[in-house]
């Protein structure tokens, strides 16, 4: 039996992560000593607050050590459920909610529950690297709907309609986004999910980002739009960017009855219940006014708005401005065909990986997000390492003949 046989088809069909590679590189040339700034971070740069970090040694200290219910602790569940209903004006049950080991877990759980094989799942594009991988292993075939900048990398009711096929099975929806810090407003979620009633198909709305929008802009959650959009929406959470506890590991999900019952019987099997100190962790977070995560979104804001100042003058690139999260992707398919001594530009990958060379940069190829005349970067960093970040890549856009 050759090597590639000993492995199911399913596990050889995953693409490895180019964000991965890139920020493994970049580590190792620091670990070397040499002077990396690294955009590829897809983390706040900020420890988690200190409350939050507390009621967890607090949890130790009380032996909160033993399983919890495959589903999260109750007193979390209902927590997620006020959550719910506060930010997004959705009623729900503790039945109706799953905790898993990060909203990534949730996503591959929706996915497995709902799947069969040759499913169609439509995908706007540019995309968070990881949705077509999970639906491939799941047996789903993905379809990607191209957002164009001129709209603001945000696909439109008319292209989701004409995506739509008798074998599309799930539609999945991101917003704030991952990469493109696209921000759908209320009128256009809705917009969106009139098409989706239509063709009578599930969704998953990744929700992750909510609370990092900046300025006059406010997201809206996609099962908010109808009874009948609650009740054919699986909507994914989590605290991993909005209170900077990316280590923590704890993601959730909102869903019906069915759907969250199916869930929760496959984790039981699968992984159990998610850490049970994060979880406690977790519950503080939820239930504490939000000042720290306020300070951390107004400092966000501050980059943000850096970094969109200082885009706006280099040649040789551009970026459509972000409204949320904390990526911008950086136009930089005007640098292909030219060089870098005898290198060549060719794409979004090759930019990267010369870049990272020639400017001790790291940014992550759009290839990896379906957008390969884009690079994302992130302003998860701090402002100086940013702003000398930028001045380097600029130098370097101006280095090419």
């Amino acid at each position: 039996m050759e090597i590639k046989d000993r492995l199911a088809a399913r596990v050889r069909a995953i693409s490895p992560s180019l964000t991965l590679a890139i920020s493994a590189r970049a580590k190792a040339m620091k670990a070397a000593g040499e002077d990396v700034i690294s955009f590829g971070a897809g983390e706040p740069d900020f420890n988690t607050p200190e409350h939050i970090i507390e009621a967890a040694k607090d949890a130790l200290d009380r032996g909160y050590t033993k399983y919890t219910p495959s589903a999260g602790l109750l007193e979390l569940r209902r927590a997620i459920c006020s959550k719910f209903a506060r930010d997004n004006g959705l009623e729900y049950e503790s039945s109706q909610i799953v905790v898993s080991s990060g909203a990534k877990h949730s996503i591959f759980n929706v996915c497995f529950a709902l799947l069969n094989e040759g499913d169609e799942v439509i995908i706007p594009a540019p995309y968070w690297l990881t949705y077509p991988e999970v639906v491939k292993v799941c047996g789903g075939v993905p379809v990607y709907v191209r957002a164009s900048k001129r709209a603001g990398f945000k696909i439109t009711p008319e292209q989701l309609k004409a995506a739509i096929t008798p074998r599309t099975k799930l539609f999945i929806f991101n917003s704030p986004c991952n990469p493109t810090g696209a921000v759908y407003s209320e009128r256009e979620v809705r917009a969106l999910a009139e098409v989706c009633e239509a063709a009578d198909i599930l969704v998953l709305s990744d929700e992750i980002y909510e609370k990092l929008v900046y300025g006059e802009v406010k997201p809206f959650s996609f099962a908010a739009c109808s009874d009948w959009a609650k009740e054919h929406t699986i909507t994914v959470n989590g605290v991993s960017k909005t209170y900077a506890m990316t280590g923590w590991r704890i993601g959730y999900l909102a869903a019906p009855h069915d759907i969250a019952r199916a869930i929760d019987s496959f984790q039981s099997h699968a992984t159990s219940n998610a850490n049970s100190i994060a979880q406690y962790a977790t519950l503080k977070a939820l239930s504490s006014p939000e000042a720290a995560v306020e300070e951390m979104v107004a400092r966000f804001a501050r980059r943000r708005l850096a970094m969109i100042e200082r885009i706006s003058d280099m040649q040789g690139a551009y970026c459509i401005i972000p409204d949320g999260a904390f990526y911008a992707m950086l136009v930089v398919s005007g640098a292909y065909g030219k060089k870098f001594g005898s290198r060549e530009i060719t794409d979004s990958v090759s930019f990267a990986e010369i870049l990272l060379d020639a400017a001790k940069v790291a940014v992550v190829p759009g290839a990896a997000f379906g957008a390969d005349d884009c690079v994302r970067l992130s302003y998860s960093l701090s402002m100086r390492d940013m702003l000398e970040g930028l001045d380097r890549i600029d130098a370097f856009l101006q280095s090419l003949r």
